[in-house]
């Protein structure tokens, strides 16, 4: 037996000698590990399998041969230009940050490119590149940008080394069989293991916590893990690391906690604790957008590699909710609402939702909506999944994705507040109220709660000012966040919700902001033409609740339907209250007698109040203020129930900005001095357009007359609406804690009855 043993791994000896010699022309042959089976390569996002399936229907499915030969374009190109590996130097946007990440996006195609052509120069040019980085990699120090609260070595920050990884990783598996050992053995020791081994144990507080940048930081790991076979990174990219020495004192660039006593960590943490039940995801639909790719990568991964681990149906299949969830997120032009810190006109279009749509109808349940959202793409991934969704497609599977009301709640166990939708579909168009009343949102969170922005036909109409930043323009703070971006966009002033004494909720303290979540007490969609949802803020201002109830009505003999929004307010003392109106456009007509002052000056000196110029003051001299503004063709106003002694305060942002890093708006703001109790009211509608062409205005003049507040018992609001053509209508909203099944209420001397916690009725002329 001895004999035959030696003889044996002789002839495996004599064998790997062989081929050694026979691979002078690497372009042409490949060579097996006698310590691994690289056979098995790629096993990441493709498989042996899936290659073969995509090979052999190459020239059949259209949008998949239209996804091939675009990614054959792009990195044929950049071979072109050949290797760059630059020495770190730069802030996003700069040239080594823009040439790393044009490298990583480059690579993972053009392996996916050789699996699927066969072409070795797509594996060559990989391989090279690799190498160069593991040559340069050795001696990196932590970039020369010491920006970051987790500087990273080739870019100013961990968060896009570990992007590299994600996309390198990729690439790596593509090739990893068909190079030589002793190139595998330098990639593998010299680069990928001390890269996941820097962004984990050397960088804990970076990994080891619950945010988008932990999930890349997971991700990048697990995958590196998964291709070189190395289940102690898989393990710590699952369950983080055990004893990471970070103080829970400690806070990232934004402000916000890096870790939590007891907290869960490892990509599984990162899948529980900020995703809802819905598929919310805490951060907000822009770093939701950012975090799916790595997300649903991985999990493509694991269901290859660990299907053991059933990761699609984890946490109640939170993966495939989570894709929904962010597509209802969207105005009608597939644009992501910008709650919290968002860069507007981020949309589905951008390629980790096509990774998204793909890996979500493959692994879902094969949805055919998803099917009409990969068509506006145009665009698939190269694998299994992408493959899977251009045959649908082909197929003529394709659905309308139809975009409904909904409530997305927050929190781990759903109980953390939401984000709720209303939506109404008129003839020719679309509305969409997005009311924000969740939780902070980490350290991307704003302190804007009961908030709310208003959008037609995928327009704003009245806005969320977003972030301040301007991702990846060098000139630009470095193309990171601004510092106007924790000055102003963060702050409560910023937005269409209720500021006390010019002081942001939780007087801007995130720690204070993330204890607690507003109450929602009513989300009421099932008749299409009174769509109601109302919340409760307790613990903004200490002794202060405020409850706001938005409704979205359309009315007969209207095309449009008209926005109520009731905010009261009860306090144990008095205050001055500020309720901001982001309009956008031109100024039409308003009944205010308005004061413009001589000297622009701002409207005040922190909270975001610095950020203000006072353009004009107004006193209104009749119980409704009404204000009407020209957008995007169409009119809109504003009616406003006010009181003798309110103001009014047309301001514009843009004070104390002397770089101008934030946009000029303008907005409107409803102020009340000397304040204990209140009630704040106004409706507003679109209601007309305006033909430049032509010069034509029609239906210029607002469809609302007159509010009317009634004597009403304590815990019910009424209101009477009144409007031009003397249709009325009455408005109850009842106080959650007197939100019996049933009501009797004498109003005016007529009897109202109903179950529920608002009614709305026209009443008889």
């Amino acid at each position: 037996m001895t004999h035959f043993k030696h003889l044996k791994k002789a002839i495996q000896l004599i064998a790997i000698v062989m081929v050694a010699l026979s691979c002078k022309d690497q372009d042409q042959t490949t060579i097996v590990s006698d310590s691994e089976n690289v056979a098995d390569h790629p096993k990441l996002m493709l498989t042996s399998k899936s290659v073969d399936d995509i090979k052999s229907a190459l020239g059949s499915v259209p949008l998949f041969d239209k996804s091939l030969e675009r990614a054959k374009q792009e990195v044929d190109a950049a071979m072109a230009e050949g290797i760059q590996v630059p020495i770190p130097k730069d802030m996003a946007g700069g040239y080594t940050h823009t040439q790393h990440k044009k490298n990583y996006a480059t690579l993972q195609k053009a392996g996916a490119l050789f699996q699927i052509t066969g072409d070795t120069k797509y594996a060559a040019f990989t391989r090279d590149v690799l190498l160069a980085y593991a040559k340069m990699y050795k001696s990196l120090p932590r970039h020369p940008q010491e920006r970051s609260y987790a500087r990273g070595k080739i870019f100013w920050q961990c968060l896009n080394d570990a992007n590299w990884l994600v996309y390198m990783s990729q690439a790596y598996d593509g090739i990893r069989g068909w190079i030589t050992e002793e190139e595998r053995q330098t990639l593998d020791n010299e680069l990928f293991r001390p890269f996941a081994d820097f962004l984990s144990v050397e960088t804990p507080q970076f990994f080891n916590r619950v945010h988008n940048h932990s999930t890349w930081g997971t991700v990048a790991v697990g995958m590196i893990g998964l291709v070189i076979n190395d289940d102690e990174l898989v393990d710590r990219a699952l369950y983080g690391i055990k004893d990471d020495g970070i103080d829970s004192e400690a806070l990232d660039n934004d402000g916000g906690t890096i870790k939590r006593e007891g907290q869960k960590t490892g990509f599984l943490a990162n899948l529980d604790e900020p995703f809802s039940p819905d598929g919310y995801y805490t951060e907000g639909p822009y770093y939701q957008r950012y975090a799916m790719y790595p997300f649903l990568a991985f999990a493509q991964a694991l269901e290859t590699k660990k299907p053991e681990l059933k990761i699609f149906e984890y946490n109640g299949g939170v993966l495939i909710k989570a894709v929904d969830a962010l597509l209802n997120l969207t105005d009608a032009d597939g644009e992501f609402f910008p709650l919290n810190d968002g860069q507007k006109g981020m949309s589905y279009q951008t390629a980790s939702l096509v990774s998204a749509v793909d890996i979500a109808y493959y692994y879902g349940n094969q949805d055919p909506r998803l099917l009409s959202v990969a068509l506006q793409q145009d665009n698939v991934q190269l694998d299994a999944t992408g493959l899977a969704v251009a045959q649908g497609i082909h197929q003529g599977k394709a659905q309308p994705f139809i975009k409904e009301s909904m409530l997305l709640r927050d929190g781990a166990k759903g109980d953390e507040g939401g984000v709720a939708i209303l939506r109404a579909n008129y003839e020719g168009g679309t509305m969409a109220l997005v009311m924000k009343n969740a939780a902070h949102g980490l350290s991307h969170g704003h302190f804007d709660k009961l908030s709310y922005s208003l959008y037609e036909d995928g327009e704003e109409v009245l806005q969320d000012y977003g972030l301040a930043r301007f991702v990846n323009v060098e000139q630009k703070n470095g193309g990171g966040y601004l510092k106007e971006n924790t000055s102003w966009a963060k702050q409560t002033i910023a937005h269409n919700t209720l500021v006390q004494d010019e002081n942001s909720h939780y007087k801007g303290i995130f720690k204070e902001s993330s204890k607690h979540h507003p109450e929602i007490t009513t989300f009421e969609t099932s008749d299409p033409n009174i769509q109601v949802v109302s919340a409760v803020e307790a613990n903004a201002y200490p002794g202060t609740e405020f409850t706001r109830t938005m409704m979205m009505v359309t009315l007969d003999h209207h095309k449009k339907p008209l926005l109520l929004d009731i905010l009261n307010v009860t306090s144990d003392g008095n205050h001055k209250y500020d309720l901001p109106l982001y309009y956008k456009g031109q100024v039409v007509a308003t009944n205010l007698d308005l004061n413009t002052p001589p000297q622009l000056s701002p409207l005040g000196t922190k909270a975001g109040y610095q950020h203000i110029w006072k353009e004009a003051t107004g006193i209104p001299s009749t119980e409704n203020t009404q204000f009407t503004w020209l957008d995007n063709k169409k009119f809109y106003s504003a009616t406003v129930l006010t009181e003798g002694k309110d103001q009014f305060i047309f301001g514009r942002v843009g004070a104390s900005d002397p770089e101008f890093n934030l946009r000029r708006d303008p907005m409107l703001i409803h102020r009340r001095n000397n304040m204990k109790d209140g009630l704040f009211v106004q409706v507003i509608e679109s209601h007309g357009t305006y033909n430049p062409v032509t010069e034509k205005a029609e239906n210029a003049y607002a469809a609302v007359q007159n509010i009317k507040s009634l004597a009403s018992p304590q815990g019910y609001t009424a209101l009477e609406l009144t409007l031009q053509n003397k249709d009325r209508y009455i408005v109850i909203v009842v106080d959650s804690a007197f939100a019996k099944a049933q009501h009797k209420l004498e109003l005016s001397n007529n009897t109202y009855t109903w179950k529920g916690t608002y009614y709305f009725k026209q009443l008889k002329n």
